[in-house]
Formats: structure tokens, C-alpha cells, sequence
């Protein structure tokens, strides 16, 4: 979660609005007046899962809402921020090219809703564009169906978040991508070290079993680039000082 942000009890803070999304939630407000976004979801599980998803994709640099650790297992929040816009529809050509920047990082997650049943789970703030939810990223649906077998090693989400009539909102974002653009957003998982989606993993309390399978897709991702024809040029490490 946030560096350096202390761990939230929604039992010592007032309730000043309601659900937003299709999980029990609400938004919660500290005596100092800051706001939070926090869902309680099905199982520990599920947050779990929310919470390695968000670090993956901090991991990768996508942005997010600020994810903020709770003193309840099953609870999963966010840091309240006031958007300039929210929905896939409303973002300008500019706004949706900048998002498109993330789609390697969404396919990766297997984040089938990256845009968002209604695409309202695309936003922007201060002029950038973040995804406003990860719940339906890794094991779980956003509604908090398993997904058992559709989360393998192989990512065809690079193909069906760009393909998929059933998930409209995906197609108006991402299907209009050119090849060059697919293959930048490609590299900026690629050149993510296995170690270190490793330690993130294990860090969030998830399991060894994840953390090879995220590797593998990362793998998967690689050799799509290499059947295009295109290098896979490693991130170069800094030098000693």
C-alpha cells in the first residue's frame, strides 16, 4: 500500500456517502477530514488478491487510487480523490492514448474489467488517466466470481480486451490501438525483473503458485514480441555509485 500511510479503522471514522460500485462500500472520513473509499469484500482472499493487483500495477507504473492498508482483513481502500471526469466515453483523444499506455499492464493482470462494466472505472485527475479499480484483476471477477482456469499462463487478454463484443467499454479504448502502440504497452511489462514481481507478490501475502504463474504471463507477453518480430531490449541496470 502507500508508503508511509498508516493503516485505517473504518470503526473509529464517519460514514459520509455510500456504494459506488458493485461491492458493500462506502466513503469513510478521519477526524483530520480526509476521505477513503473502502469496500468489504467477500472473503480475505478477495482482498488479498485486490491488494497484489495494485501493487502490480504500481509495480508497472500504471496509476491507480492510492490503495491504503485497513485494520480489517476483508476490507480493501482507497484514498477519496475528486475526478475531473469519469468514463471511457468523456475522455478526450489525448486522455484515452494515455490510458491505451496501460493496456499491457491490464492484459497482464487479466484485469477484464480495466474499463469498466458501464467505463467508469477509467478516470481522470489533475489531467491523468488512472484506472479506479483493480478488484477484477488476477483470481477474481470484479463481482467476485473465481475465475479458475480463465487466469492461466497464456494472456489472451492481449487479444480479447481488444476483441471482445461482450465488453464494449474495452473495445471504444483499446481496439483502435496500433501495432506499435500494442508492443510498447507490451514492453512495459516485459521489462518488469521476476524478481522483483516476485518479492511484491510474497510482500502482499500472496503465494509462491501466483508469483510464477505472473512470471509465466510476463514470459507469454515476451514471445508474443519475439513472433512479431520485435526485440525485447532488457531494462538496463544502474551502475554502482
Amino acid at each position: 500500500m502507500g508508503v508511509g500511510t498508516p493503516m485505517i479503522d473504518t470503526a473509529t471514522m464517519t460514514r459520509v456517502g455510500g456504494q459506488l460500485g458493485t461491492n458493500p462500500a462506502g466513503i469513510f472520513e478521519d477526524d483530520s477530514g480526509r476521505r477513503y473509499y473502502v469496500k468489504t469484500l467477500e472473503s480475505v482472499a478477495h482482498a488479498r488478491n485486490e491488494a497484489i493487483a495494485a501493487k502490480l500495477y504500481q509495480l508497472a507504473g500504471a496509476p491507480t487510487l492510492p490503495y491504503v492498508a485497513t485494520t480489517a482483513p476483508e476490507q480493501i481502500a482507497t484514498e477519496w480523490i475528486d475526478l475531473d471526469k469519469r468514463c471511457v466515453a468523456r475522455l478526450s483523444e489525448e486522455e484515452r492514448r494515455q490510458a491505451q499506455r496501460w493496456f499491457g499492464v491490464h492484459a497482464w493482470t487479466a484485469n477484464w474489467d480495466a474499463a469498466g462494466f458501464d467505463g467508469d472505472n477509467q478516470g481522470v485527475a489533475h489531467g491523468r488517466v488512472m484506472t479506479l479499480d483493480v478488484g477484477g484483476a488476477l483470481a477474481f471477477r470484479a463481482h467476485g466470481d473465481p475465475k479458475g482456469k480463465a487466469f492461466g499462463s497464456h494472456v489472451d487478454e492481449l487479444d480479447k480486451l481488444r476483441g471482445d463484443d461482450a465488453n464494449p467499454h474495452a473495445l471504444r479504448l483499446f481496439a483502435d490501438m496500433s501495432s506499435a502502440e500494442i508492443e510498447q504497452a507490451i514492453l512495459v511489462v516485459v521489462r518488469i525483473p521476476d524478481q522483483r514481481i516476485r518479492q511484491a507478490i510474497i510482500d502482499c501475502g500472496g503465494s509462491h503458485k501466483l508469483a510464477e504463474k505472473m512470471i509465466a504471463r510476463k514470459a507469454d507477453m515476451a514471445g508474443r514480441l519475439m513472433e512479431r518480430g520485435f526485440a525485447v531490449i532488457p531494462r538496463k541496470r544502474s551502475a554502482p555509485t
